[in-house]
């Protein structure tokens, strides 16, 4: 199915969205919050967290799932660690705060970690742990989502898709940035497939009864395959650890549904790092040299270089949204929802 698609600027974008959140009783500092870390998601190719997961969440929004009035707080459990809680509200001025003063912890201390508690989904961790790196910093983020992926060898999901990000920065260019889930793909990604009608390949994910399927809708009932087989599993467990188990957030299991607007809050966390390296310089030179060397193998390439190029191109030339997502997004912020 071909989407019809409209060209808007990132600034327009932004403006939108906010707006949209504004209009359904989000506050304008967490809307803007919100808007920024969409159009981020959106302008690096993730369109799986970007505007497809407007009309969801201000569905929340206006049901109480998310407590859109939420303001987070933070407190230092150990002159090195934070623990912030985001009050059952969106994740992204949770996020803002964890980040805000954990690079400054970890400037003074050399090593910060970030825990969030009762939050909500956040969308592309590629956008957060690129700004740690920004801050000079090296920054490494997981989380754990609702339960989408059984352990190896069971039926039942246990496990969210459960990403893990890392990026470190490189002076005079941009940082270099790993993102990736630990199902073969975001499930934010079947779900815009089905909001697109839209089918998706039969190694994304199996339907309820364990068998691959190409239904959007047989997938989301299902659970999604990990990457690596077992080791995917492996991972997942890890994360969960971290993001559920160390922060006191829901586990995978216990976290209710990120896209529809009934039931509980998700409840879900976070946990990040940020790290300064003793040596920057010397740190920096090792890097390039790395780098360097895998980018001198035939056929090789940085991780992050599509990212980095569809990126370039969004602050260039704008974003070619599927105008039913515009469409929605000014009917909201019209007060037509």
């Amino acid at each position: 199915m071909t989407q019809d698609k409209e060209n808007i600027s990132i600034a327009e974008a932004e403006d939108l969205i906010q707006r949209a959140f504004v209009a359904v009783g989000v506050p304008e500092g967490s809307a803007l919050s919100v808007a920024r870390a969409l159009v981020a998601a959106e302008a690096e190719g993730q369109v799986g967290h970007g505007f497809s997961r407007l009309a969801d969440y201000a569905a929340q929004a206006q049901s109480g799932k998310i407590r859109a009035d939420a303001v987070p707080s933070c407190d230092a459990t150990s002159p090195a660690a934070l623990l912030i809680d985001a009050g059952y509200g969106f994740a992204y001025p949770a996020l803002d705060l964890a980040i805000e003063r954990g690079t400054e912890v970890a400037r003074e201390y050399g090593c910060a970690s970030m825990s969030i508690a009762r939050s909500h989904h956040c969308g592309a961790l590629s956008v957060q742990v690129e700004r740690i790196a920004q801050a000079g910093l090296v920054g490494m983020m997981v989380a754990n989502s609702p339960a989408a992926i059984a352990p190896w060898g069971a039926k039942t999901s246990l496990y969210g898709t459960n990403p893990i990000a890392f990026a470190v920065p490189r002076p005079g260019k941009a940082p270099l940035v790993i993102d990736l889930s630990l199902s073969r793909v975001a499930r934010g990604k079947v779900m815009h497939a089905k909001k697109s009608g839209t089918t998706i390949p039969d190694n994304w994910a199996l339907d309820a009864e364990g068998n691959p399927t190409t239904d959007p809708d047989a997938a989301l009932q299902g659970s999604m395959l990990p990457i690596g087989g077992a080791k995917g599993t492996v991972l997942a467990l890890m994360v969960e650890i971290l993001s559920s188990v160390m922060t006191g957030a829901n586990t995978s299991s216990e976290a209710g549904s990120f896209f529809t607007a009934d039931g509980p809050p998700p409840g879900t966390g976070q946990f990040l790092l940020a790290m300064k390296p003793h040596d920057p310089e010397g740190f920096a030179a090792r890097l390039e040299h790395l780098l360097g060397l895998i980018e001198a193998l035939e056929g090789a390439r940085l991780p992050g270089t599509r990212r980095a190029s569809v990126l370039a191109q969004s602050r260039e030339n704008g974003l070619d949204v599927p105008r039913h997502y515009l469409d929605a997004a000014r009917a909201l912020a019209n007060g037509n929802d």
